[in-house]
């Protein structure tokens, strides 16, 4: 049984599947969804069927079954199903990174390789489309299988990640990954810092301060990983999670608030600079992962 075939059966209706193995979840859309705000967390995204489209800094990045989307960090970004229909449905596979699993890997190979101590000038890219390799393949088949048996899934289910994980460190996303998960990954770690915490006020000297680096070298590595300058980041990522909340139902104010805006004015006017409208009107639904 394909990949393909294997969602098919377990996925008759549109919707997100856990699968019983921690952080990999199937889902199927037959509606287009034009691209709206997201955050995409450190993952893979592997498409079967269908496509899927990221855009990010006005950057369109589209994958399929040809490629797949490797997620080293946290990136604020739009997405959507444009071309999702009931006859070619959108089918695949949204793998939440284990970051300890991941820089486990990561030191692993970095120890076995006879060049561990060298380290990309460039920082790592946040987002990067990969070819799918027969070796991708065959180790995500062998993941998704052991979700139809609760015994191998609790006994093989680490392992079996971990043989995923490590063809995506070995594939054409390698060094990102690498260097976001392996030693020196004081940029990535700073990213995901920062997503973590929003609602907080935060300067560049003191994100500068925190990695060792100028406000200038700071500012350039920073656009250089994630295409935004680090203040545009931060209000990319508070303005997508606030749209994110409230097309799940949250009250406006309440999501200004969760996300560092004291001022509700101001994170309106921001708001609908952004997307082109107020807040209040940004419908239940909007977004789509």
């Amino acid at each position: 049984m394909t990949i393909k075939q294997f969602i098919q059966q377990r996925m008759p209706e549109d919707g997100l599947q856990e699968t019983g193995i921690s952080g990999v979840r199937l889902f199927r859309v037959s509606e287009p969804h034009q691209c709206a705000p997201a955050v995409y967390e450190p993952s893979i995204v592997a498409i079967v069927s269908g496509c899927k489209e990221a855009i990010l800094d006005g950057r369109a990045y589209r994958y399929d079954n040809q490629h797949y989307l490797a997620c080293s960090m946290s990136m604020p970004l739009e997405a959507g199903t444009p071309e999702a229909s009931p006859e070619e449905p959108l089918l695949g596979v949204y793998i939440t990174l284990d970051i300890r699993l991941m820089a486990e890997i990561a030191l692993e190979i970095q120890a076995a390789s006879s060049h561990s101590s060298q380290q990309e000038k460039q920082p790592p890219s946040g987002i990067s489309l990969c070819p799918w390799q027969p070796n991708f393949t065959e180790a995500l088949h062998r993941l998704l299988e052991l979700s139809t048996d609760p015994t191998d899934t609790k006994v093989l289910g680490e392992s079996r990640l971990k043989e995923l994980y490590y063809t995506v460190l070995k594939g054409s996303a390698g060094s990102a990954m690498m260097q976001a998960f392996g030693i020196g990954n004081s940029m990535a770690r700073m990213i995901e810092q920062i997503s973590s915490r929003l609602s907080d006020p935060l300067t560049i000297d003191e994100m500068a301060s925190q990695v060792g680096m100028s406000r200038a070298v700071f500012h350039r590595k920073f656009k250089q990983a994630t295409h935004l300058s680090p203040m545009q980041f931060i209000k990319s990522m508070r303005l997508n999670s606030a749209a994110m909340n409230i097309a799940a139902g949250m009250n406006v104010n309440e999501a200004a608030y969760a996300v560092g805006y004291a001022s509700p004015s101001q994170f309106n006017r921001e708001f609908k600079r952004l997307y082109g409208q107020p807040p209040r009107q940004w419908s239940h639904g909007k977004w789509a992962k």
